[in-house]
């Protein structure tokens, strides 16, 4: 009687593992004459298959648990044997024997088969990242930075381009200007430095997404990401200090660095992004919008907003369209407001607006639509919030 037939005509889960352990072995007369007489004999290496060399000291068979499984379970038996050197002798180290006589094996994962064994593919299985998405390949600076190296030119080059001109308006060699900071005697009462600060950070904010997309969200992108935007704000300010009536303003450099920090922050922390905004908000005026003077500057309203729908117990019910924000303006600063002998006003303010992006645009299956949600995370429409200032 044979070994599988032998095994055959008993029953039970032991017995179709072992024979499919069988079918992966060559068994030796003695082994066959022990099992007949029920008696456990020693393994030896002639019990084993060939592929066992004499200088082996560790072996894993991998056997699917049975013909069905291994076509719909990922998961396949695995028995491991370890030669014991005192009696050069093989043995199972998890269970060694069942009561049966039969050897324990134990269920385990199976790795990916390599491409030259053929057999039952684990549908868990994903391939490496690309490489142009493998983290691992944008472990530094440098690397990171040569990632978004189209994006870095493309807002150095628009930078360029909206300073060009001030060469050709009796420009000076680069010197220091103080401009001082939220000061009633100081040109913008602080909204300019609110300005390069939002400026620094959304900068930050385009960098990272970018990076973040293209290294497959790289550990320490969020560095790189502000390091890259302060840089830029730096050329910027280079510009700056050809300029007659301006020059280079360390108070400028000191809120580009808060800005880009902010960033940093936001995609440091989890979850934060979903809590907490850095906003824009322009309040038209006669002339609907100005995009540069004292007016421009009078317009723009910086907040934080505070999203009650990135709190668990609050994004569930209508809390969760509502914000809270804490910001700054100024008004009444222009040289015309000045000349009529009008205080400029500085104020802080507090309020509650709506959170659009929850509103409208949380699920949206669309690319427009996710962009339109991404955009209202740093600008905040006219007249969809209530403020109240609370300074003067």
């Amino acid at each position: 009687m044979t070994l599988f037939s032998a095994f055959k005509k008993k029953g039970g889960a032991h017995q179709s593992l072992s024979i499919l352990l069988a079918c992966l072995m060559t068994t030796s007369p003695t082994a066959l004459m022990a099992e007949e007489a029920g008696e456990d004999a020693p393994l030896t290496d002639r019990d084993l298959s060939p592929a066992l060399s004499e200088d082996f000291t560790h072996q894993q068979i991998i056997i699917p648990a049975s013909s069905t499984q291994a076509a719909t379970s990922p998961y396949a038996a695995t028995a491991s044997w370890v030669r014991n050197t005192s009696t050069n002798t093989l043995s199972d180290p998890f269970n060694y024997m069942l009561p049966d006589g039969h050897f324990s094996v134990r269920q385990e994962e199976t790795p990916p088969p390599p491409s030259s064994v053929a057999g039952p593919a684990d549908i868990r299985y994903r391939p490496p990242h690309s490489p142009e998405t493998n983290p691992n390949r944008y472990r530094n600076f440098g690397q990171q930075a040569g990632a978004v190296k189209w994006e870095l030119a493309a807002i150095l080059a628009y930078y360029t381009a909206i300073n060009g001109s001030k060469l050709f308006k009796e420009p000076e060699w680069p010197h220091f200007h103080k401009e001082g900071w939220f000061g009633k005697s100081t040109n913008n009462i602080g909204v300019d430095k609110l300005a390069h600060s939002y400026s620094s950070y959304i900068l930050s904010e385009i960098l990272h997404a970018r990076l973040r997309r293209k290294t497959g969200d790289a550990p320490g992108i969020q560095f790189t990401a502000a390091a890259l935007a302060s840089a830029t704000m730096l050329y910027t300010e280079l510009w700056d200090s050809i300029e007659p009536t301006a020059g280079w303003s360390w108070e400028d450099v000191a809120f580009n660095t808060m800005g880009a920090g902010f960033s940093v922050l936001r995609n440091s922390v989890p979850g934060l992004d979903e809590k907490l905004d850095f906003r824009l908000m322009i309040i038209p005026n006669s002339s609907f919008i100005n995009t540069q003077g004292k007016r421009h500057f009078e317009q723009q309203r910086h907040f934080f907003a505070l999203k009650f729908a990135g709190f668990e117990g609050l994004n569930k019910g209508p809390l969760r369209f509502l914000e809270f924000h804490l910001g700054y303006y100024a008004k009444d600063f222009t040289l015309q407001d000045r000349a009529l002998g009008v205080e400029p006003k500085r104020r802080i303010f507090v309020g509650f607006g709506l959170n659009l992006r929850e509103l409208f645009f949380k699920n949206s299956s669309s690319r427009v639509g996710r962009a339109a949600g991404e955009v209202l995370d740093y600008f905040q429409p006219p007249y969809t919030a209530l403020h109240q200032h609370i300074t003067n």
